[in-house]
């Protein structure tokens, strides 16, 4: 079975059982602290996915690393991940958690890179944008700065690309005037 498969059936299990005990808000937190150390720390990852360090270690420094700092059930989580040899799925299933619970809130993430900082009345246009594309009323934007770009914007919501940067456009004009038969002649 696929890890994102594996690592959606699990990310479901978290989020139903989490939910029914009431307290999926406080899962989320732990999950959202699991992605962010896992995004940081490469050796984590890579001890997660290594088949030769045993199961039992693994768990030992999930409980090291997270202990005291997520729930109860966050922890016994990981115990069963662990216990089922699947600790190489962790990392899916903490995004395929997030991913899961802001479907069932309604919440639709966007990423937005610009040349330069956002001001306040272009982060609400942008907003207001994506809420138009998908519908809900909930966005949460993600800003970064990459100053390539020149001018404009790269809007991504979900696995949709929006690119009105300058730098794209002077690519698209490059590849215009490539193919130009009156080039040749000059």
């Amino acid at each position: 079975m696929s890890e994102l498969r594996v690592a959606s059936r699990y990310a479901k299990s978290l989020l139903d059982l989490a939910e029914e005990q009431g307290t999926l808000e406080q899962v989320k937190d732990d999950m959202d602290l699991f992605n962010k150390t896992l995004t940081e720390s490469r050796d984590l990852r890579l001890l997660l996915r290594n088949p030769i360090v045993k199961h039992d270690k693994k768990l030992a420094i999930l409980r090291a690393v997270f202990g005291g700092k997520v729930s109860n059930l966050t922890e016994k989580f990981f115990t069963i991940v662990t216990q089922k040899n699947r600790e190489s799925a962790l990392e899916f299933i903490g995004a395929e958690f997030l991913t899961q619970y802001n479907s069932l809130r309604g919440v639709q993430l966007a990423e937005v890179t610009t040349a330069m900082p956002l001001t306040p009345a272009l982060r609400t246009e942008l907003e207001s944008l994506v809420r138009q594309q998908t519908g809900l009323q909930q966005v949460t934007l993600t800003e970064k700065v990459d100053a390539s770009l020149i001018g404009g914007f790269v809007l991504r919501v979900g696995d949709r690309l929006l690119d009105d940067s300058v730098s794209f456009r002077l690519r698209k004009l490059r590849t215009e005037f490539s193919k130009n038969p009156y080039q040749s002649q000059l």
